[in-house]
């Protein structure tokens, strides 16, 4: 039985198949939002009086994108601020929000990096930051109700405690209600999260993505290196909704006006950033993509079938990528988007 509570984390340590080693894709979709980031905190330091600005990333995880989106939120902060000469000196109040069971330790030894007390090198003014460490699931009440001025979260909301439609749209409600209520008024959120562009639920490329996934561990009951029945109660919890289902439950909703939504898309391998719709080398990708997914669902697997399958299911599984890509080039779905609190 998935326990989503206790199974649902990414490979942790710095090893091979860990997430720390294979979490460029993620890296890439949080640099795709960064120009929205940006325009959220210029509105905030405009419209809001922000002495020390308290901002939450949810879903941090524990890779090097937890360095990367702090770093970003400081340099962002400290240019806006330089523009305006009116700007009184700044703090952070950084909240770095994942399941308890997280490698925070990670998170830490990986912000180690960053030098405190980060000074506008024009005005000399000081940007003090304070990070803490927020171990609590993001669909229960996190922070005091209006103290944060911007929510971020990237390539985590897709993730479910049950893999249907109607999970979905009972979680992100929740969601939304939740940091409605921890937001102050005119605060705002920076969303990325899986999509698909197809309206059918049963169409897209995240079909064909776990399809393959589910004919590696096919191939292993045929090897009788996994039950039947183990197969058959097997879900992965992962949703990708359409635009139009999400601006429905914001709508829906009353809480937040919808600033900017937009899906772009990008390539199954991480490595991958070429445009076209060749695959220059298909097995290269095939071992990419696997431990990619590796990193992001090896737990998850292992919680349900036991971690001796690891080897032997990703061992199989880049192949029939490979195979998939040889015919296909196929692109992951992702919709960015921010709103306000209203």
């Amino acid at each position: 039985m998935l326990n989503i509570e206790q199974d649902f984390h990414t490979v942790e340590r710095e090893g091979e198949y860990s997430y720390t080693k294979n979490s460029r894709r993620q890296e890439m979709i949080l640099l795709e939002s960064i120009p929205m980031l940006e325009n959220a905190i210029r509105k905030v330091l405009e419209t809001l009086v922000v002495k020390t600005m308290t901002i939450a990333d949810l879903g941090c995880s524990s890779g090097p994108n937890t360095l990367l989106f702090v770093s970003s939120l400081i340099d962002i902060t400290t240019e806006q601020c330089s523009k305006d000469v009116e700007c009184d000196p700044m703090e952070l109040m950084i909240f770095l929000n994942d399941r308890p069971n997280n490698d925070f330790n990670q998170v830490f030894r990986s912000l180690e990096n960053l030098k405190k007390g980060t000074s506008d090198q024009k005005r000399n003014t000081p940007l003090f930051y304070h990070i803490s460490g927020l171990p609590k699931s993001y669909y229960k009440r996190l922070l005091p109700r209006e103290s944060v001025h911007l929510f971020h979260s990237s390539s985590s909301l897709h993730w479910r405690s049950q893999c249907y439609r109607e999970q979905f749209n009972k979680d992100f409600s929740t969601f939304l209600k939740l940091r409605h209520e921890e937001l102050v008024y005119g605060g705002k959120m920076v969303l990325t999260f899986g999509g698909r562009k197809d309206e059918d639920v049963y169409n897209g490329e995240l079909n064909k993505f776990f399809d393959l996934l589910a004919m590696s561990l096919r191939s292993l009951v045929t090897k009788g290196l996994v039950e039947r029945e183990k197969l058959d109660s097997f879900n992965v919890p992962f949703y990708g909704p359409s635009i139009a289902e999400v601006k429905e439950i914001v709508v829906q909703s009353h809480m937040f006006e919808l600033d900017h939504i937009k899906l772009f898309e990008t390539n199954w391998d991480p490595y991958d950033d070429t445009e076209g719709d060749d695959v220059h080398d298909s097995a290269r990708s095939g071992i990419n993509v696997s431990k990619f997914t590796r990193a992001g669902l090896g737990p998850l697997i292992a919680g349900h079938f036991g971690e001796t399958i690891l080897d032997a299911l990703f061992t199989e599984y880049p192949c029939f990528v490979s195979k998939h890509l040889e015919k296909e080039k196929t692109k992951f779905a992702i919709i960015a988007m921010s709103l306000t609190k209203v």
